[in-house]
């Protein structure tokens, strides 16, 4: 059985990791991870879900719409009583003429209206379970006038639960005057560690649910990548143009994960499963979205779900953290 936590003061209890659906919108876009094999991305989705794992994240942006169509046909045949709570997310708006321009962050609320029902379409979805605000809007509307978009949409049943992805302590306390802010989605992972100072404090004190994103560091906490991997990564994967993924900035992180590996070892699971589960060690943190294109690197991670870590696991952990003088933000729990 795979250990859950209430997600805010929502009635949704999660597993402590879920299904991340970056990757599987596949490459032609400005944030691709490359080609990806659809039925592959289903077979994915479906071993997270028979192995328990009990909710999906996606965004309409992944893939310009791709990655929700993906999920929607990989949970079409699954029980309803089985079926997976489906994540997605709104406020980026693409030019189909001209799929690898940058989407525009968009907050107009006849646009996001529009956007929740192409999700639902794209998802087969009567009703989406926690839809978020990727970005804060680039386009002149304020952050009141989008949330309350927001709260109008789960008043009126197209979507459960709201949340927003990627804003500050600023934007969550103007959010919650207007309406309570269900969930947030930042990144965190042992490289980048800022939210562990600011936002995810704040969303345990207010009740709000935190799922954090990129857990893994896109796949440099995994144990498995090395330079020779970093250097073929294709124009058409974004992690080519990253600064932690070349020179120095990637040899500091995979001599990170070298320190990491003995106390993998100790707790005789992956250097994957210890990044993932070093998230979930931190106060406030409900669950971590973690990304699989293929079933088998689902195995790596599930682990992560029912790894507890004791104090000398945070502690060598922090150490390690604090010798490679990698990233900002708290080491420890």
């Amino acid at each position: 059985m795979l250990q859950t936590a209430q997600l805010g003061q929502t009635d949704m209890h999660i597993t402590r990791a879920g299904f991340g659906a970056w990757a599987i919108g596949g490459g032609g876009w400005s944030h691709a991870w490359g080609e990806q094999d659809d039925a592959e991305s289903i077979a994915a989705i479906r071993y997270a879900v028979e192995s328990g794992v009990n909710w999906i994240d996606t965004a309409a942006i992944y893939g310009l719409g791709h990655s929700e169509e993906v999920v929607g046909r990989a949970v079409r045949d699954i029980p309803e009583a089985d079926r997976p709570y489906i994540f997605t997310k709104g406020g980026l708006a693409w030019d189909e003429s001209d799929r690898s321009a940058a989407a525009r962050r968009v907050g107009e609320p006849a646009s996001l209206r529009r956007e929740v029902e192409s999700s639902l379409r794209r998802l087969e979805a009567e009703r989406i379970d926690l839809y978020q605000m990727h970005w804060p809007a680039a386009d002149g509307t304020p952050l009141e006038e989008y949330w309350q978009t927001f709260a109008e949409l789960k008043a009126e049943g197209k979507v459960r639960a709201i949340g927003l992805s990627n804003h500050d302590v600023d934007a969550l306390e103007r959010a919650e005057a207007i309406d309570h802010v269900d969930s947030l989605q930042p990144p965190f992972n042992l490289i980048r560690r800022e939210a562990a100072g600011d936002v995810i404090p704040w969303c345990a004190k207010h009740g709000t649910g935190v799922i954090v994103y990129s857990p893994m560091a896109s796949g440099l906490l995994t144990g498995s990548f090395t330079e020779e991997r970093a250097a073929a990564l294709g124009d058409d994967d974004w992690r080519s143009r990253s600064k932690d993924f070349k020179g120095e900035g990637l040899r500091r992180n995979l001599a990170l994960v070298e320190d990491l590996r003995p106390v993998a070892e100790r707790n005789e699971t992956s250097v994957a499963a210890l990044a993932v589960a070093w998230t979930l060690a931190f106060t406030g943190v409900t669950g971590a979205i973690v990304g699989a294109r293929r079933p088998d690197q689902i195995d790596g991670w599930l682990p992560a779900i029912n790894l507890n870590l004791d104090d000398q696991d945070l502690s060598d952990i922090g150490a390690a953290i604090r010798a490679h003088g990698i990233g900002d933000g708290p080491a420890l729990p």
